[in-house]
C-alpha cells in the first residue's frame, strides 16, 4: 500500500514526498488506520519494521488539524533508551517539516543546560515530548510539567522498558495523565507482563501482530563451535591477517564488554565500547568515533542492537549466543544495510548449543560451522541435544574453562531510502 492510500494530510504526505517514502512497511499499512481511528492499539513487531513511522504519522496527521490546544503537551513518546529517543527526535523533525509541531527530546545522562533547555521545552509545551521515564519522572517531581492535556500516550518497546525496571516510573507517569486520551504500545514480544501492562492503562485495544522476519539473505551467517575460553583466541586469528573494519561485537552483559574490550585493547585493535555504564556524552563521542572510522571494532551490548541507524557495518559477531530468535534477528540486521553485503558470526560454547539450535530451528536452516583454529586446540563437537542433556542434569560446565557462562537479555534514515526503521 502507498501511503497516498491512507487518510493523511496534505502536509504529512508532502514530508513523506520530500523523503522519497512511497511504500507502507506491513506495520505501517496495519497500525495508521487504527490510529487514525482514535482506537487503543498494540502492536507486536520486531525492530526496523517501521515502527516509528507507524505511530508518529497518524499522531502528526491528527495534530495537524489544529483542534488540539496549543502551547500544551499534546502526545508523550516513552522510549527505553537514550539513543533510541535521539532517533525518534530525528524522525519527528523530518515528518513535521511541513507543519507547525514542536517537539522535545528528553533523556538523561547530559549536563545542566540540556536539562535547563528540557524544562524550557516542557513548560512551553512541546506538541511531542519524546522521553526516557526516569528523566520525565526528574522534571515531573519539580512540579512544572502539565500532562493533563496529553491525548496520545506512546510506549515505544515496552518490553524493553520493562525489562529495564521501568514498569513502576510507567505507572507513576500514568498517573499524570487524563483518562480521556488514546494510548498506543509498541512491543517486539507479548509476554505475560506485556500483557498485564495492556490491560492496566489500554482501553479496548487493536491488536496488530507482525512475526519475526528472518534475517536479509545477503547476510552471510556462521559460526564457531568452540569452548568459552576459545572466543578471543578466534577474534585474534580473525583479524591476524586483515585489518578489522566496521565491526559490532556484541556480548551479553555489560561486565563481559568490558572484559573483552579489555583483551581486545592487549591485542592492539583500535576498540571501544558500549554499554549503559557510560556517560550519554561519552557514548556520542564513541558512536562519532566508530561512524567515522576512527574506531574499528565496537564492543557493546544489545543497546546497540535496537535504535541504532548505522548502515555499512561489514562484520557483526555475536561473542555469545543471543537470548532468542529475535535478539538474534535484531543483531546480525546491524550488517548488509542499505543494499550492502554484509557478514554475522556468532560464537557457540558447549552451554549455548541448545539455544543456538532454536535459532537453526527458526531460520529452518543449519548455519555452516566455520572449524576452530588447530593451533587454539580442539573444539567440542555440535551437539546440542547432548546440551540439553548436561542442562537438564545440572552440569553446566565446559571442558573450556570450567566456568558457569551466564546468558544477558538482551536519524531519520536517508532520505533516499523507500521505507522507514527504527
Amino acid at each position: 500500500m502507498k501511503f497516498s492510500e491512507l487518510n493523511l494530510e496534505e502536509c504529512v504526505l508532502q514530508a513523506l514526498d520530500a523523503m522519497n517514502f512511497r511504500e507502507c512497511t506491513p506495520v505501517q499499512e496495519h497500525t495508521i488506520p487504527v490510529i487514525l481511528e482514535g482506537r487503543d492499539l498494540i502492536g507486536v513487531a520486531q525492530t526496523g519494521t517501521g515502527k516509528t513511522a507507524a505511530y508518529l504519522l497518524p499522531v502528526l496527521n491528527q495534530l495537524s488539524k489544529g483542534t488540539y490546544p496549543a502551547d500544551a503537551i499534546n502526545c508523550i513518546v516513552m522510549s527505553p533508551t537514550r539513543e533510541l529517543a535521539q532517533q525518534i527526535d530525528q524522525q519527528m523533525e523530518g515528518f513535521s517539516y511541513f507543519m507547525p509541531a514542536s517537539s522535545v527530546a528528553v533523556y538523561g545522562g547530559n549536563d545542566g543546560i540540556r536539562f535547563e533547555q528540557e524544562k524550557k521545552g516542557l513548560t512551553l509545551g512541546a506538541d511531542v515530548v519524546i522521553a526516557t521515564p526516569g528523566r520525565l519522572i526528574s522534571h515531573l517531581s519539580l512540579g512544572y510539567v502539565d500532562l493533563s492535556k496529553v491525548s496520545f500516550f506512546i510506549l515505544d518497546e515496552a518490553d524493553r522498558m520493562l525489562d529495564m525496571g521501568f514498569a513502576d516510573d510507567i505507572m507513576q507517569i500514568v498517573k499524570y495523565l487524563p483518562k480521556n486520551r488514546q494510548t498506543i504500545m509498541f512491543s517486539a514480544t507479548m509476554p505475560n507482563k506485556i500483557q498485564q501492562l495492556a490491560k492496566t492503562i489500554l482501553n479496548n485495544p487493536v491488536e496488530v501482530k507482525l512475526a519475526v522476519s528472518k534475517p536479509a539473505d545477503k547476510i552471510i551467517q556462521a559460526a564457531y563451535v568452540c569452548h568459552e575460553a576459545q572466543k578471543l583466541g578466534i577474534i585474534e586469528s580473525l583479524f591476524h591477517t586483515q585489518q578489522p573494519e566496521r565491526v559490532i561485537i556484541f556480548a551479553s552483559s555489560k561486565l563481559k564488554v568490558k572484559e573483552v574490550t579489555k583483551s581486545l585493547k592487549k591485542l592492539k585493535l583500535n576498540v571501544g565500547e558500549m554499554h549503559s555504564d557510560l556517560e550519554q556524552s561519552q557514548r556520542e563521542a564513541i558512536m562519532h568515533e566508530f561512524r567515522n572510522g576512527r574506531i574499528n571494532i565496537l564492543v557493546a551490548t544489545d543497546i546497540v542492537a535496537r535504535g541504532i541507524d548505522i548502515d555499512d557495518i561489514r562484520l557483526v559477531i555475536n561473542y555469545d549466543v543471543p537470548h532468542d530468535n529475535e535478539d538474534y534477528v535484531h543483531r546480525i540486521g546491524r550488517t548488509a544495510r542499505a543494499n550492502n553485503d554484509g557478514c554475522a558470526i556468532t560464537f557457540v560454547s558447549e552451554t549455548e548449543q541448545t539455544r543456538f539450535k532454536q535459532i537453526e530451528d527458526f531460520l529452518g536452516k543449519s548455519i555452516y560451522k566455520i572449524p576452530v583454529p588447530a593451533e587454539l586446540g580442539e573444539a567440542p563437537a555440535y551437539a546440542p541435544h547432548a546440551s540439553r542433556s548436561r542442562r537438564n542434569g545440572n552440569s553446566w560446565k565446559s571442558k573450556g574453562n570450567g566456568k558457569k557462562h551466564s546468558a544477558g537479555r538482551k536519524n531519520p534514515k536517508d532520505r533516499q531510502q523507500r521505507t522507514t526503521k527504527n
